[in-house]
């Protein structure tokens, strides 16, 4: 039987809010550089549109950077709206962190993808490949059998994405369709490796464990593809291996922390401490980009980076003691559950496990 029966609307939640806020705040600030509702090309890519050569360049921030631009006013909000008709039944029937892995594979592989199938030279920004993903992936649930909508569902809002498409003569139909393929093959592959997790995890991991470590697996990832990682000695499948395998291990570990008693509050401190040591490290990383001659201030980066040079270790301190301090406010719930533990949590999470069968 399906698990989850959804209405035509979902309420969106907190993921979906933080995605809609910073796509947002990035889009605006274009718009405010360019003193218009709409950016032009120049500043597009300044700030990370993708283009026809960014791979070749290794500019792979770019695969994330330019779904979270937009053009003018009306694509952002023709793509806020998809987000919003499409996120709430994902994150509701997948949780947060998987939502995030979704929506930043189909992110990704769209803009890859699309950067294959062009053969002119081209700049595209925009959450579209995003927003495919989102449906790909319900679309996956569906087949499934674990999503209960009726297929008029599809019908419509796949209408309504081509619709939006058609009325915009420049649409990357290669980042569209890609980020739909992605969307729903990375939803298939979730709910195998969850069909999979019984064998190898104890434990169902509760859902902000399981986005704090999303998100440091995001930087483990950032920071593989840097060229910090390259002057390390480390890269190409090499690399990957290292990042997969770290990853794997530490979530085993704390798989076997979890399976304690006061598991749960000792895997959210040390969270909050790996938080703190990864923005340390981030800022000292950026410290590096800092000259004798501090910046003029001709673009924002440089403006940051004048405030930011003269004390990186100071900023770069408190920021680290700002994130362990938001870390433990926002996981303030499951502190207070691992502290009271007398061993029933790891109970509760091996027996939540051991019902699970899939997404």
């Amino acid at each position: 039987m399906p698990l989850y029966r959804a209405s035509f609307f979902e309420v969106p939640h907190a993921a979906l809010y933080a995605l809609m806020t910073v796509t947002v705040l990035a889009s605006g600030f274009c718009f405010i550089q360019a003193g218009s509702p709409a950016a032009p090309a120049e500043l597009l890519y300044r700030y990370g549109g993708m283009y026809s050569g960014a791979i070749a360049r290794h500019e792979y921030w770019r695969l994330l950077a330019y779904g979270f631009l937009h053009v003018n006013f009306v694509h952002l909000t023709m793509n806020m709206l998809c987000l919003v008709l499409w996120g709430g039944h994902l994150e509701r029937r997948v949780g947060p962190a998987y939502f995030l892995i979704i929506y930043l594979c189909a992110m990704v592989f769209g803009a890859v993808i699309g950067n294959g199938i062009h053969s002119t030279p081209y700049l595209t920004v925009g959450a579209s490949g995003a927003t495919s993903g989102i449906l790909g992936a319900l679309l996956c649930l569906w087949i499934l059998g674990k999503l209960d909508v009726r297929f008029d569902f599809f019908a419509i809002n796949i209408g309504l994405n081509i619709a939006f498409a058609l009325g915009n003569s420049r649409i990357d139909w290669g980042v569209h369709l890609g980020g739909f393929a992605a969307g729903l093959i990375a939803c298939a592959l979730l709910d195998l490796i969850e069909k999979a997790n019984p064998y190898a995890l104890r434990c169902k991991f509760p859902e902000a464990v399981k986005v704090n470590l999303t998100l440091l697996a995001c930087v483990a990832a950032a920071w593989a593809w840097s060229g910090q990682a390259i002057a390390a000695g480390i890269s190409g499948w090499g690399l990957a291996i290292v990042v997969v395998v770290a990853c794997c291990a530490v979530v085993k570990v704390v798989d076997l922390v979890l399976s304690m008693k006061k598991g749960l509050a000792i895997v959210v401190v040390a969270l909050a401490g790996a938080n703190a040591v990864t923005i340390l490290l981030c800022g000292l990383a950026l410290a590096s980009s800092c000259s004798p001659r501090w910046p003029t201030g001709s673009v924002p980066l440089d403006n940051l980076l004048v405030i930011f040079c003269p004390n990186p270790v100071l900023i770069s301190g408190l920021a680290a003691i700002g994130a362990a301090a938001l870390t433990l406010w926002l996981c303030a719930r499951e502190i207070s559950r691992g502290i009271e533990d007398v061993g029933f949590v790891g109970t509760s999470l091996r027996a939540e496990r051991s019902r699970r069968h899939g997404l």
